[in-house]
């Protein structure tokens, strides 16, 4: 009878054969005239040997007696061995055994003398010490190999776990990579991922061959194991299939864990098949399952927008830059605007702006193909990373898109909104920033789309000055059947080139001016501003943001200039610091969502204000919601480092087209300056003015000072005094002027006053 061996068992005989030489002397000396002394393993692998043991007699004693053992029902007189006669010798085997757990046997052979051959039992008892010493030996050795084997299964359950939990980084979200290893590792033969809602459904087999077998099985199967998890939330292990079970006759085992994070709803499920002839699904699997699928749970909640269920913004750029560190193939890029979302939230409610957005979000999973990367970037944006891909496929999918969303059957209360998104595409440059780079030429070409009709698509060609557009979508319809409240449309003005735009910046061709910021009772003169730049041309004439920052931003300057603002502002302000703040002044910096973005901007700031000294009450800053969403981690960095520092920040243009405010709990500003097309609505619209209430009364819950932007008539001032705001700003409060004129009037005569032209910035530039 031959006696087959794997791997383990032929590594274990070999370790067991080298301690036991001294048992098999011992046995030579108390049977010296014994012709052949064998050990074997339970396997009946000989161990050790003696000197001139030949011939197949004994091994195949000895697997008779170890099957014997091993049988449903054993000859209870051959319990502890036999012997056998032939041709004047006799062969003995001994079973050694700790309980009922067999661990060998001893064979010998001798020569029979005059009167026959010995009995068994007197053979017993001669070599019964010896054989005693002889199963502990191999019960601590097994014990020993029994130990190794499971440490080396923790090692690799353990090297499964933390692959699956990834780097310091968060680069653990690969579920390909991680269901490949569960099969692997857990000795499966096709394993499954499969999260409805999310569009992922992924499988692996550890056979090429069966892949097809695998497919079919998983239709059968995997849609019925899911349903069953979302009843029962808890692991199936399916070792037998019970007769009546709905997924028929399977020559399968299965094993299923649920995914669900916390105590939501379970949304998906992770499965681990085998054939049926292999070992059952055990405890320690189960577990390591389980916690594979609670890993899953946790990249999905995450890595993805739970209310579009597209990645979120840190994931999406995750990947993205993973893929293009992974070659330099041509990329493209994506960004997609919801088309006056703020006016749908203005007349219907920022909760049907949610439902917008849901409905927005679903046409583009429905048409998102493999490899092809969405996020949700901030409230009503989207970006797209089209990777290996040319722009006429990536244009052909944004086209998709905008006419699947254009011919969304949207309704409110029996009414119809139109909805529609304005699209823009980029190719991915070979930059020290690609994707960032990406992201702002995409944007750009976005507002070109918006610009020249909504719901189409707007391609930006680098060597061109204006984006390139092609018509994907007629101009769309009003967006209500009802007349809306007018709303501004932003027109393509010309760029700045960017030689003029660093030769401003390098001979301080821009001026500063402060607007005044009052509360509605004030009956001083104001206090508090705003300071708002202007660039000089090469005519002496003054230029407003809006004719050159989009074109800062998009030459990816836009972080240079503020950079000029702080060293300019600072230097101005702390000349006059101490009579400033006795005065009780205090003066407002904008920052670009650029800077916000920019990785080195916080520590440059940091260094400035700790540079100049000035006193906290003194200066605050700006940044708006839009740049602060769209790059929420980095925003609220940057805030509590000013904060560190003693200095207030403002979520400037807040209400301007999100669907949620969700965001502001991560963001720890002091003050929120209402968004200037809400508030120059005010006089004559009653749903801006539930808004506008609406946000005053958030503020006061969360202790932060709101302001009114825009405020341009008495009409307006009129409708803000009703509503609770604590300041105001706009023309009919006062128009900006020039910086240095504003300081001069609130210092003359004021006690301590240090002259502001005193300084080198205010020298240099007075020329």
């Amino acid at each position: 009878m031959a006696t087959i061996l794997d791997d383990d068992d032929t590594i274990e005989a070999q370790s067991l054969s080298t301690s036991l030489d001294p048992y098999g002397q011992l046995m030579k000396m108390l049977m010296p005239r014994a012709l052949c002394i064998a050990i074997y393993d339970r396997m009946a692998t000989p161990l050790w040997l003696s000197d001139g043991c030949e011939g197949p007699d004994l091994p195949q004693l000895v697997e008779e007696a170890l099957n014997s053992a091993r049988s449903a029902e054993p000859d209870p007189s051959e319990r502890d061995g036999f012997a056998r006669s032939w041709e004047g010798d006799t062969a003995y085997v001994f079973i050694l055994r700790e309980g009922n757990e067999l661990l060998g046997a001893v064979a010998l052979s001798c020569r029979d003398s005059g009167s026959g051959g010995r009995p068994f039992s007197l053979m017993l008892g001669l070599l019964r010490p010896a054989l005693q010493v002889l199963n502990r030996e191999l019960v601590s050795q097994y014990n020993i190999g029994d130990l190794q084997k499971n440490l080396t299964l923790r090692d690799g359950d353990l090297a499964l776990l933390l692959d699956a939990n990834g780097s310091a980084e968060g680069d653990g979200d690969d579920f390909d990579q991680l269901l490949r290893n569960c099969v692997t590792h857990l000795d499966g033969s096709l394993g499954a991922l499969f999260v409805p809602d999310k569009k992922i459904a992924l499988s692996y087999s550890a056979a090429a061959s069966h892949r097809r077998n695998d497919n079919e099985l998983l239709d059968r199967t995997q849609r019925h194991l899911f349903a069953w998890a979302q009843v029962q939330r808890r692991t199936l292990t399916l070792n037998k299939a019970p007769p009546n079970s709905p997924l028929g006759p399977l020559p399968y085992k299965i094993l299923a864990c649920p995914i669900r994070y916390g105590t939501q709803p379970v949304s998906g499920i992770l499965l681990l098949f085998r054939p049926h002839s292999a070992a059952d699904f055990d405890l320690r699997q189960a577990r390591i399952l389980e916690m594979m699928a609670r890993r899953i749970a946790y990249v999905l909640q995450n890595a993805y927008d739970p209310a579009t269920g597209l990645l979120t913004r840190p994931a999406f750029e995750q990947r993205a830059l993973a893929t293009l560190a992974a070659g330099d193939r041509q990329h493209c890029v994506g960004y997609a605007d919801v088309d006056r979302l703020h006016v749908i939230n203005d007349n219907y409610g920022m909760h049907v702006g949610d439902q917008v957005l849901e409905r927005i979000a679903e046409a583009i999973r429905t048409n998102l193909r493999p490899q092809i990367l969405a996020s949700r970037v901030s409230g009503d944006r989207f970006a797209l990373f089209f990777p290996n891909a040319s722009l006429q496929e990536a244009e052909a999918f944004l086209s998709t898109v905008c006419r699947a969303v254009g011919a969304l059957d949207f309704r409110h209360e029996g009414q119809r909104i139109a909805i529609s998104v304005s699209s823009g595409l980029a190719i991915v440059p070979q930059t020290r920033f690609p994707l960032s780079h990406a992201l702002a030429t995409a944007e750009v070409a976005c507002k070109a789309a918006k610009d020249r009709g909504r719901g189409r698509v707007e391609t930006y060609q680098e060597p061109i000055e204006e984006p390139v557009h092609q018509e994907v979508a007629a101009p769309i319809p009003e967006l209500v059947d009802e007349e809306l409240p007018e709303i501004e449309v932003a027109h393509h003005e010309p760029t700045t080139p960017l030689g003029e735009l660093r030769d401003a910046i390098a001979n301080d061709r821009f001026r500063m001016e402060a607007q005044p910021i009052v509360t509605l009772d004030s009956q001083n003169s104001p206090r508090r501003f705003e300071l708002l730049l202007r660039m000089i041309d090469g005519a002496g004439e003054s230029i407003a943001p809006n004719k050159f920052f989009a074109s800062a931003e998009r030459h990816q300057i836009a972080t240079d200039i503020d950079r000029w603002v702080v060293q300019y502002a600072l230097e101005i302000l702390s000349s006059a610091a101490p009579a400033l703040q006795g005065l009780g002044a205090h003066f407002s910096i904008n920052l670009s969502g650029q800077s916000v973005a920019a990785e080195d901007f916080p520590g440059f700031l940091a260094a400035k204000l700790r540079e100049y000294e000035l006193p906290p009450g003194l200066l605050s800053f700006e940044i708006s919601e839009t740049a602060a969403v769209a790059n929420i981690v980095r925003a609220e960095t940057l805030i509590r480092r000013v904060q560190d520092l003693g200095h207030g920040i403002a979520l400037d243009d807040f209400g301007r087209g999100l669907s949620s405010l969700n965001y502001l709990k991560s963001l720890p500003v002091s003050d929120l300056k209402i968004d200037g097309a809400l508030v120059r609505t005010l006089a004559t619209n009653a749903r801006s003015q539930q808004t506008v209430k609406a946000i005053v009364q958030l503020a006061r819950s969360m202790q932060l000072k709101t302001t009114a932007e825009s405020v341009e008539s008495e009409a307006i001032l009129s409708s803000v005094a009703g509503l609770g705001v604590d300041y105001v700003q706009g023309f009919a409060i006062g128009r900006p002027r020039a910086l240095e004129t504003v300081l001069q009037e609130l210092l003359r005569g004021a006690p301590g006053l240090t002259r502001v032209s005193g300084s080198p910035l205010m020298s240099r530039l007075a020329g």
